[in-house]
Order: C-alpha cells, then sequence, then structure tokens
C-alpha cells in the first residue's frame, strides 16, 4: 500500500467513472483501493468486474449504487472503452522561473491537445507557460472536481486562476465575467483545432503584443511606450 503512484490514464478512467456513478474520484479511489489495493494500475482496472465494484461502493465508505447498468457502464470506463482522452499527451519539464518574461495559458479541451472544449463543459484544461522563444505544455487539470460546485463557473476560474489567458470554443456572459473577476482574459476561439497551433500563434504576437495583450502581461502597449519615449527626449 506504499506506492501510491497512478498514471494519468488510469487517474482519466476513474475520474469518468466516477462521474458515472455520481461520486467523487477521490472517494472512487478510495473505494476501490480496499478492494483491489494501491497503484491503481490499468491492468488491475481493466480487471474489474461489476461484482468487485458493487462491492467496493457498497463498503464501509458508505456509497451505495443501486443501479446495476450505472454499474456497467463504469466497470466499461474503468477497463478503457469509449475513453476519448486516453490520448494525452506527455508534459513538458518546467519549473517556476524557467522562463522569464513568459505568461500561462489555459485551452479549454475534451481530447488530446486539442483546442476543442467550451468552458462550462470541457473535460480539462491544457495549461502552457509561453514566451516569445518557447512553449511548453506544464499540467492538465481535469474539471471533473467543479461538477459538484455550488456555481461551476467560479470553480472552474479558480482551477486556472493562476493563467493569464483562456482559449474556449465558447464561453457565455455570465462565465466571462467571472474568468475575468478571476484576473484571467478569456479569447474565443470558434474552430476545432490542434491545441500547439493556437499556442503558437499567441507566442509570435509576445514580441510585440496588441493592447490586451501587453496588459495582461504587464507592459505598457508598444504605441503607448513610443509616445512615452518621444516625450521624455522632449523634455530632455
Amino acid at each position: 500500500m506504499s506506492n501510491t503512484s497512478i498514471t494519468r490514464e488510469a487517474a482519466l478512467r476513474i475520474g469518468l467513472a466516477a462521474r458515472e456513478l455520481n461520486v467523487t474520484p477521490r472517494e472512487l479511489t478510495l473505494a476501490l483501493a480496499e478492494k483491489i489495493d494501491l497503484p491503481l494500475t490499468e491492468t488491475k482496472l481493466a480487471a474489474c468486474s461489476v461484482e468487485i465494484l458493487r462491492e467496493a461502493m457498497d463498503g464501509d465508505g458508505g456509497i451505495c449504487v443501486a443501479e446495476k447498468e450505472d454499474l456497467k457502464r463504469a466497470v466499461r470506463l474503468l477497463w478503457g472503452e469509449g475513453v476519448s482522452g486516453s490520448d494525452l499527451p506527455a508534459l513538458d519539464a518546467y519549473a517556476e522561473g524557467d522562463m522569464p518574461g513568459s505568461i500561462r495559458l489555459a485551452c479549454a479541451s475534451n481530447s488530446g491537445e486539442i483546442l476543442d472544449g467550451h468552458f462550462g463543459s470541457c473535460e480539462r484544461f491544457l495549461i502552457y507557460q509561453v514566451s516569445a522563444t518557447e512553449a511548453r505544455l506544464i499540467g492538465m487539470r481535469s474539471t471533473l472536481e467543479t461538477e459538484s460546485a455550488e456555481d461551476k463557473n467560479v470553480a472552474r476560474a479558480a482551477l486556472i486562476s493562476d493563467c493569464d489567458v483562456l482559449y474556449v470554443q465558447s464561453i457565455g456572459g455570465p462565465a466571462a465575467a467571472k474568468v475575468i473577476r478571476a484576473n484571467i482574459h478569456p479569447v474565443k476561439i470558434p474552430q476545432t483545432g490542434p491545441a500547439r497551433a493556437s499556442v503558437s500563434r499567441l507566442q509570435a504576437s509576445l514580441a510585440s503584443p496588441p493592447p490586451w495583450l501587453a496588459r495582461v502581461m504587464g507592459i505598457a502597449p508598444p504605441s503607448l511606450a513610443q509616445f512615452a519615449a518621444m516625450v521624455e527626449e522632449e523634455e530632455v
């Protein structure tokens, strides 16, 4: 029981199964650990049966699932059947301070490294650290835990509160207001496509940022900076 590591694939399967059973991923993880021991690998999850899952859910944790069809669907997810996000990309190495002058971007996603998510319904946020010279995928944050929040939009904004910019396919007005209140600049990109392509376009604009991006970066827009320089020269 000392080895508690878990792969992204296994975590994804457990998260989706937990949603099917209307419990939290943590509750399901603890329940399964009582039956099949840690670490919860893909091999162990693939051997999970409806009976094992029923026993786990009806254990001392007090989580009871009565509907057999719910259990069947959850078991198939634990096996990996129909798990659309199992092609998750590998993360790039990153430590705070690695990329001076960079900003942090969140991309709403449902599959792989694709920008294809709506703010209120995407399965995860891909987190990129972006500078004028490089871009790294430094995190993937599941939105499963936000489903039980009193205000999902506030919870999702809090999930990416360390980000400067948010790319989504769509976002409603009230949700956008809550994202902006969290000091994140939302940008709609309606067309589905590789997240890296959108990241590259953002990266290219960092050298000479438009006014909104300059504000995000905490610098004066180029035109204002040039004007200030001219004023300083005249005063001299």
